[in-house]
């Protein structure tokens, strides 16, 4: 490994897409680009880094076209761990070419690569009794029962919009491809990876894989990722500048830094941070700290800079 100090960045699957009239695939690239200013500013400074990302959007985007396709022409539609393998492939090309390009520019002689990652996860995860995370587009009742029929989909109706499939969202076990990215790491490239959370995988019987209809969080595989490599920083990348308490609240307090006791008591309150958003990026940090991990940090893209330099963010340390 070179000498410089070794970061998991996160990135958000929705920093990708600006707001409702900017989410062409045009729109993401020139998203990914301001992204990678920052990062590229972070590898200037010294840093070797390993960028994760995620794919809400782009995934839903993927399963819209397929079914779009479907009911038009009879063409096949896309299984959810391949709509997750060709987001991997689609942002990762957004990602490795703009800071290649960056990099190249500033005349940093360091190269990106993208690994299309699977994340193995127990077949046995409670998350599979109880499929949560809503996915695809919205159908009415008829259509929905139909697929719970025909293809073996959980549905729900979600809060009068109208039915959507739920699947697993479980606990990542181990990054498979972790030795060829510790190697490509080790040569000083930068490496993306774990994109979306990673596809996911089981394990049929002594590392037979084989894909699930399962969504992973892409926090908690950044965690992952983060200690098997021994990062020196994991540095989740998001839409805001510092973590509140009391979030949008009259009280609403900014951190600075807080510690790992007072995260895990913060989150086990359970009224600081949004279950959907804040909350699992805590869980991810909490987990990176509690096995080895050094220091962590909150903070939009904009802002990556400064706050390395102790300027602003949100820094969460043992």
């Amino acid at each position: 490994m070179p000498n410089n100090k070794l970061a998991v960045i996160a990135i958000g699957g929705n920093s990708l897409i600006k707001d409702e009239k900017h989410k062409t695939v045009e729109d993401q690239y020139l998203a990914a680009k301001e992204t990678c200013l920052h990062i590229a500013d972070m590898i200037e400074a010294g840093w070797d880094v390993a960028i994760g990302h995620g794919n809400g959007p782009q995934v839903g985007f993927i399963l819209r076209r397929s079914e779009i396709a479907a009911k038009a022409e009879g063409m096949h539609e896309v299984p959810l761990d391949v709509c997750g393998a060709d987001s991997q492939g689609a942002i990762g090309y957004a990602l490795q070419q703009n800071l290649q390009n960056e990099l190249f520019r500033r005349g940093i002689h360091k190269h990106v690569a993208t690994v299309v990652t699977q994340v193995l996860v127990d077949k046995d995860d409670p998350a599979f009794k109880n499929p949560s995370k809503p996915i695809g587009s919205f159908m009415d009742e008829a259509e929905a029962k139909r697929r719970e029929k025909e293809m073996n989909w959980n549905v729900v109706e979600d809060a009068g919009r109208g039915w959507r499939r739920v699947v697993a969202s479980p606990i990542p076990k181990e990054v498979v491809e972790i030795e060829a990215v510790q190697t490509l790491l080790e040569t000083g490239m930068v490496v993306v990876t774990v994109g979306g959370g990673g596809i996911p995988v089981i394990d049929l019987s002594h590392r037979e894989y084989q894909g699930v209809a399962a969504v992973i969080d892409k926090d908690y595989a950044s965690s992952l990722l983060a200690q098997l490599i021994k990062a020196d920083l994991f540095l989740i990348s998001t839409a805001i500048e510092k973590v509140a308490l009391n979030f949008g609240k009259p009280n609403q307090k900014l951190l600075d830094k807080m510690t790992l006791a007072e995260a895990k008591q913060y989150l086990a309150e359970g009224t600081h941070f949004a279950k959907g958003s804040m909350a699992p990026k805590i869980q991810a940090i909490i987990w990176y700290l509690e096995n080895g991990g050094k220091q962590a940090l909150i903070t939009n893209p904009e802002n990556i800079g400064r706050a390395l330099k102790g300027e602003t963010g949100t820094w969460i340390v043992p």
